[in-house]
């Protein structure tokens, strides 16, 4: 019988309100962690996984307390234990790796430094044997040049090398059990499948138990042998990975698996409606009732317990779960994009390039960027009005740097940025009129870091409508309510502040300032990225149908490729700040020409176990682009040779108007396609 490690028994955790009742987080929680498993915990936000995930090291948040049950590892309670004791267990025997290692990680102590600090925690080795420990540790994260690394700020490191770090410091104890939450969340697509397969790596080379936190269903799929399914402080669902993902038998995963884009499906998935009820707010029935598809009478008044399917394996908690046995799998609807694109050109980029060099004292005097190897450069895209073009391409490859340029916050070095045919934009926000800060409106990847949070709602969207429109009272109330309804919010949030809101809401309000300055184009910067996948495809549907009632045009810029799929006309890649195929979202997907694209399509993780990613090119992090020939010769596996490393590849256009900068003919490209 294989050993378990960690026994949760009928855990409660919770808080008391205003009016002294008993609020819980958690509730009756009973799950046991085996000796070499990896559990994956799934659920929307606020179900209670990262709560559960802490209790399992012995902490609870501040505000919470245990109301009742265990965390037992090897036979001791966490939960009872003094900080003392639990400071021997907590990164020897347990350890965590956090969500952002950019922000666990100290910037201004070096790599290897920090290492040390862990082994000196953590493990009672001397001086001369932790410095080979460093190395073996950076080895056994697949680091390259080990004693370099550890030379590294975290700063001189990418997000996957970052995150790489975060896990060799995880081991630095040996522990028997490692907590990850999110742990790849906010990386790009390659970066995060090589940082999983290197989780799978770690699971079967040392017999570490792992408990992986995730709203990412493709990311659990590739790590999980078990998963777990909370929905409102419970377990829905529980059982082995490949029967949760592939016969879902609970309403609730059901709608997760709906609500997931797919590579293989043009168009948006449909989206779960409602949101789960607030802590406190259910008395009786099932949580699920409001939002479940195969809800009866007595689903609203009786609480279904959790049951144990000894032919499947697995426990489900629903009275209606043969409803969904039957089901071989997830039959995946979407719902199709209307597009109403007009052949008026509204922007266009012409030979931009963009530098991060700092400039000299005659550059300064001259107002010019000397820079003969920019960071972005000669991009040439022209968007129609009504279009959604996706930038894509891994971290660092000038998505964000040219969106920035576009709404005039970074400075170009060279090109022409033209609106509506015939209007220049200048690439300095401050010589632009108030009319070129209206017609361009940027939605940032992180509603907490552009909310006031000293601002209500009202104020927030307030402030457009007076800087362009000049509206006020009665008028003003009405716009700002107007808005609100447009994105499912509504009156009652007026008086909110973000602190209070989800981070769906905040996402939605940040969505309704952006359309209060009705702008021509909207610039939408990884704005889904940290959604779980429900409220992900709601806020996807929300900007399709605003895009129609408005006639709106967007420029998407996403490392999930999956999202780019259901919601973009045209696509193009970047690498290096350079393009490297721009064509119809369609034909990009379906028949990818450019080796990179190969690279990025193959690497996106699909929720399902036996789909595994195609790890093509080297997980290699370039810190420039190379002075000659083409961006992606350094991890290419079909380069050509001389001519790749010196020449600039040609542009080539297919039958179906995909552009493709490479130097491979395009008969073989077209070939490897069909084969």
């Amino acid at each position: 019988m294989t050993e378990i490690i960690q026994k949760v028994k009928n855990l409660s955790i919770g808080f008391k309100s205003k009016k002294g009742e008993e609020i819980l987080i958690l509730r009756n929680i009973t799950t046991n962690i085996k000796k070499g498993e990896t559990v994956g915990i799934v659920g929307e936000s606020g179900s209670g996984k990262s709560t559960l995930a802490l209790a399992m090291m012995g902490y609870v948040k501040h505000g919470l307390y245990t109301i009742g049950g265990e965390c037992e590892f090897n036979s001791s309670n966490l939960l009872k234990m003094k900080n003392r004791d639990l400071e021997k267990i907590r990164g020897r025997k347990i350890a965590m790796i956090p969500q952002n290692a950019g922000q666990a990680l100290t910037p201004n102590l070096k790599i290897g430094y920090q290492i040390d600090e862990a082994l000196q925690l953590h493990s009672d080795l001397k001086e001369e044997e932790r410095e080979q420990k460093i190395s073996e540790l950076l080895n056994k994260v697949r680091l390259p040049s080990p004693e370099t690394i550890a030379l590294r700020y975290p700063h001189e490191l990418s997000g996957g090398q970052q995150q790489r770090v975060a896990v060799a410091m995880a081991l630095a104890g040996t522990p028997d059990l490692l907590l990850l939450d999110e742990p790849t969340t906010g990386l790009d697509v390659t970066t995060q499948a090589h940082v999983l397969e290197l989780l799978n790596f770690i699971a079967k080379d040392t017999g570490t138990s792992m408990v992986y936190v995730s709203h990412d269903l493709g990311a659990i799929a590739q790590v999980s042998d078990r998963i777990i399914v909370m929905y409102s402080g419970e377990i829905v669902l529980e059982g082995p990975s490949r029967d949760i993902l592939k016969k879902p038998i609970h309403p609730y995963t059901y709608g997760l698996l709906k609500s997931i884009p797919k590579l293989s499906l043009a168009g948006l998935p449909q989206s779960m409606p409602g949101s789960q009820p607030q802590p406190g707010t259910m008395h009786r029935g099932c949580s699920f009732f409001d939002r479940c598809n195969f809800s009866e009478e007595k689903c609203k008044n009786n609480s279904p317990q959790l049951e144990y399917l000894e032919e499947l394996k697995t426990s489900v908690r629903c009275f209606n779960y043969k409803s969904l046995m039957n089901d071989s799998q997830v039959n995946q609807t979407v719902n199709k994009i209307k597009t109403s694109l007009q052949d008026k050109e509204i922007l266009n980029l012409s030979e931009v390039s963009i530098s991060y060099a700092k400039q000299k004292l005659l550059d300064q005097v001259l107002n010019r960027i000397s820079d003969d190897n920019p960071t972005v450069k000669d991009i040439n895209i022209n968007i129609k009005k009504g279009e959604t073009i996706a930038l894509v391409g891994e971290s660092g490859s000038g998505k964000s740097t040219i969106l920035k340029s576009i709404a005039g916050l970074l400075r170009t070095k060279g090109g022409i940025i033209k609106f509506d045919q015939d209007r220049n934009l200048s690439s300095d926000l401050k010589e632009r009129d108030p009319n070129d800060l209206r017609i361009i409106q940027l939605i940032f990847q992180n509603p907490d870091e552009s909310l006031n949070p000293n601002h209500t709602v009202e104020e927030i969207i307030a402030q457009p409508l007076k800087l362009y429109f000049g509206l006020k009272g009665e008028e003003l109330k009405k716009n700002i309510i107007d808005l609100l309804q447009k994105v499912r919010l509504g009156e009652f949030y007026m008086s909110r502040y973000p602190r209070q809101l989800s981070g769906g809401e905040k996402q939605r309000v940040a969505v309704a300032r952006a359309f209060a300055a009705k702008p021509d184009i909207i610039l939408c910067d990884e704005v889904t990225s940290a959604l779980d996948v429900s409220v992900q495809a709601a806020v996807l549907n929300l900007l399709q149908q605003l895009k129609e009632d408005f006639g709106t045009t967007y420029i998407f810029v996403s490392h999930d490729l999956a999202v780019v799929r259901a919601i973009s006309d045209r696509v193009a890649v970047l690498y290096q700040g350079r393009l490297c195929e721009v064509g119809p979202s369609k034909d990009v997907y379906q028949f990818p020409s450019h080796p990179y694209t190969e690279v990025l399509l193959g690497a996106v993780l699909e929720p399902d176990p036996d789909i595994k990613p195609k790890l093509v090119a080297e997980d290699i992090v370039e810190e420039k682009p190379p002075q000659k020939g083409c961006s992606f010769q350094g991890r290419c596996s079909r380069i050509l040779g001389d001519i790749c490393k010196n020449e600039v590849p040609p542009w080539q256009i297919t039958n179906s108007g995909n552009s493709i900068r490479c130097h491979i003919p395009l008969k073989e490209l077209q070939k490897d396609q069909i084969n």
